[in-house]
């Protein structure tokens, strides 16, 4: 995590050459397909000199401005671009967004560091490469780094990722953790997990305890068994002719080396 002194600031003065005000280089609120955005400007836009201060500065302003166009218990999306924010600033937003009625409930970051801050934190978060930030999910989109999670996902927290997805930890009922990659559960899986979400049925799912709710490969669905296990194994649920299929763990690694 990063101290207030690394963050680089907003650069509120900046203007276009036409003389109007860049709001790209601003903090702002954004209503977008029924969601109220708070919209952070990217590290990569604005001065290497600045400080969360700044940034801290102007969010204050938007939010006691009188023109407040929102309803009050409003839930927020925050799109922190390639922003470097730590747990703490994270919840000084939230208290921030609290005193006037929103609820932070979302992060879009394409930083790892961020996304994890979040995800600790209890918010849904959704990272993605920084080309495809913001941008529908593609297959051409290459895969990000994998991101690394020790916590439960909790019940209404949504977990998306543009590569693997690693969590040392357990996924609740009402959990869900959607990757373009792989989904590794060092724990118990009772929630919905989603791989290859930007189309690739090779993917796998594999959880320690597998009792989800709901699994998706690529454009696969399945839902978990209405029978209880009395032996809990390691198992990976990979998608087959037939749709998916869950095997235990020590089984699918000896079929897939015979078959290689």
């Amino acid at each position: 995590m990063t101290s207030d002194s690394t963050l680089p600031d907003i650069v509120s003065s900046v203007a276009p050459p036409s003389g109007g005000v860049n709001h790209n280089l601003q903090v702002r609120f954004k209503n977008e397909e029924g969601k109220l955005l708070l919209i952070l400007p990217a590290e990569t836009e604005t001065s290497s000199s600045s400080s969360w201060a700044d940034i801290w500065q102007q969010l204050k302003q938007r939010l006691n401005a009188g023109d407040r166009f929102w309803q009050p218990n409003t839930t927020v999306h925050l799109a922190a671009a390639d922003r470097l924010l730590d747990g703490r600033q994270l919840q000084a937003v939230a208290e921030a967004l609290g005193e006037v009625q929103l609820t932070l409930k979302r992060v879009y970051t394409s930083r790892r560091q961020t996304a994890v801050a979040a995800a600790t934190a209890g918010y849904s978060v959704e990272q993605q490469t920084p080309s495809a930030l913001n941008q529908p999910l593609t297959s051409s989109v290459p895969l990000a780094e994998p991101l690394y999670l020790q916590m439960a996902v909790r019940s209404g927290v949504e977990i998306r990722h543009s590569g693997t997805v690693i969590l040392v930890g357990d996924i609740n009922p009402g959990g869900i953790v959607v990757a373009n990659g792989d989904i590794l559960v060092w724990g118990r899986l009772r929630g919905i997990a989603h791989a290859g979400a930007d189309g690739n049925s090779k993917c796998l799912i594999m959880a320690l305890q597998m009792e989800p709710t709901q699994l998706r490969i690529a454009d696969y669905v399945a839902r978990a068994p209405t029978t209880q296990l009395t032996q809990v194994y390691p198992e990976i649920a990979h998608v087959t002719p037939e749709g998916i299929r869950i095997s235990i763990a020590a089984d699918f690694s000896k079929s897939q080396f015979l078959s290689s």
